[in-house]
């Protein structure tokens, strides 16, 4: 498996992720956090400001997809070090076209159909 492919399967996780993260919150400051008993107050089992933790998983999963998606990249980029033609180079330019070509097209030989032209 290449590096590529790593990083390409590691996106689409991190972008599942993210959307999860971003569809809890609630648009209008509520969120997961209202549904325990109000906005920022703490909670008897222990759970401080949710949409706290909501707001830093979000902003960490952006900057993992943003930084993943610059090291897949680059990978790409390794993986092709080729970056010129052959034909480019002019060298080998009269052996890329054929001597003569040929003066009319071959007959055709017995069963094979002949294209109308219209």
């Amino acid at each position: 498996m290449s590096t590529f492919t790593i990083f390409l399967i590691l996106i689409i996780i991190v972008s599942l992720l993210l959307m999860l993260v971003i569809m809890v919150q609630n648009p209008k400051g509520g969120g997961l956090s209202s549904q325990f008993g109000g906005g920022g107050t703490q909670i008897a089992g222990g759970v401080k400001k949710t949409g706290d933790f909501l707001d830093k998983s979000t902003w960490t999963l952006a900057t993992l997809l943003i930084v993943l998606i610059l090291l897949s990249n680059i990978s790409l980029k390794d993986n092709y070090t080729q970056t010129e033609s052959k034909l480019l180079d002019g060298n080998n330019m009269e052996n890329t076209l054929p001597d003569a070509l040929p003066e009319s097209l071959p007959e055709p030989t017995e069963g094979t159909p002949i294209p109308d032209s219209e």
